[in-house]
């Protein structure tokens, strides 16, 4: 039991050598932050153990040295007086108060080693985090603006950007929400949907309606919206349109056809004679029996009804404002009606299991010409979601 409880404590005072070394290592390369985070990770389970002490003299240097890098480099930042660097002032004083929050419930640390409680510098940030805030909210108003005047698309998605960042950082800041929603405007693209029937046949209505309804396609993104109907004081500056081209329908079909099913059928046993009539045995003294078979036959007559529709077409990708195309993407979709039934003549055991679906159906009448465009509709609108999702207009 004592070798055990000696293997053990060995093991524990080797794991904290370890994260000790680990720790002068972050330390000596200069990452404050990280030998910070793990010593009072380690403290954290204790801070009067022995075994924690070298870590609370660790975090005594790389506190203060976080602490002297950061305060020499807002020194040089303020000096500088360069607007940008308002966002590393501010973001710098939050690492100030960050670090000071996270050790401040572990105080007061004593160090043995030492022989005295560990030195920290705690500073009132409050005044400074407010000032830097402030200064750089400002200058993200000011550079968003900046975006805002150069009017292109992408400019006023970045500027929307900024001023999502502002609304973060303080919420409800000057005109902010209001110059958001212009920035989300003016950076969308609107795109205006048309459909043109160039076939020379009749499009149902129902079809046209379905195809254009484009809030069924899932296809709408934060800066993408498709518009069937123009709106008033929107600058559509593309446009894509579905193209008929051609609406192709086969004549109504009946073709007929007679098979014939023949099969030969086990219908039950007797047993076996010999030439005077008299039954076999076998070398048991049994009786030997022996099957019998039946060739049954019938005549299948089959009726097949098929009608086919091919809409084809195209889908145009256009620049508006430069009155070009832009992609051009084929499309077609072509529906097959097919019924088959069929009657017999003759014993209905010789028919096979697919027979039986043909003898249990019934001849239907033929779908209309409306009803056939909109069944191939349904595949139309699957392929052009298909290429509006695969083949973005940007």
């Amino acid at each position: 039991m004592r070798h055990t409880i000696t293997l053990f404590s060995l093991v524990l005072l080797l794991v904290a050598c370890n994260s000790v070394k680990r720790n002068q290592k972050l330390l000596a390369k200069g990452d404050y932050d990280k030998a910070i985070d793990l010593a009072v990770k380690k403290i954290q389970k204790d801070k009067n153990s022995d075994k924690n002490d070298a870590h609370i003299v660790l975090l005594e240097e790389a506190f203060k040295k976080a602490a002297e890098d950061d305060t020499r480099r807002i020194t040089f930042l303020k000096k500088e007086n360069n607007p940008s660097g308002t966002r590393e002032i501010y973001h710098l004083y939050r690492d100030l108060e960050y670090r000071q929050d996270l050790i401040r419930p572990l105080l007061p640390l004593y160090s043995s080693s030492l022989g005295r409680t560990a030195s920290f510098k705690l500073v009132d940030y409050t005044g400074d985090l407010i000032a830097s805030k402030k200064a750089f909210t400002e200058y993200l108003y000011t550079e968003a603006n900046r975006y805002m005047t150069r009017q292109t698309t992408a400019d006023y998605r970045t500027a929307y950007n900024i001023y999502c960042e502002i609304d973060e950082l303080q919420p409800n800041y000057k005109d902010v929400k209001k110059k958001k929603d212009d920035a989300h405007f003016f950076g969308t693209d609107f795109i205006f949907v048309t459909l043109n029937n160039r076939s020379g046949q009749m499009i149902p209505f129902r079809l046209e309606r379905e195809l254009l309804d484009f809030n069924t396609y899932g296809l709408d993104d934060f800066w993408t919206e498709y518009h069937a109907e123009r709106q008033q004081n929107i600058q559509y500056n593309y446009g894509i349109s579905l193209n008929f081209r051609d609406i192709g329908m086969s004549p109504e079909r009946i073709s007929e056809k007679e098979v014939l099913r023949k099969k030969t059928i086990k219908t039950g046993w007797d047993y076996k004679r010999d030439r005077n009539g008299a039954i076999v045995n076998d070398s048991l003294g049994n009786p030997i029996k022996i099957d019998k078979f039946e060739t049954v036959t019938a005549r299948l007559h089959i009726t097949e009804q098929t009608k086919s529709v091919l809409v084809a077409g195209n889908v145009v990708y256009r620049d508006l404002i430069a009155r070009r195309d832009l992609n051009n993407y084929p499309l077609s979709s072509e529906f097959i009606f097919e019924n088959v039934f069929a009657t017999y003549h003759g014993d209905k055991r010789a028919l096979d299991p697919e027979d039986w679906n043909w003898v249990n159906n019934r001849y239907v009448h033929f779908p209309s010409y409306e009803q056939m465009v909109l069944d191939a509709g349904d595949d139309i609108k699957i392929r052009l979601k298909e290429i509006l999702k695969n083949n973005s207009i940007r």
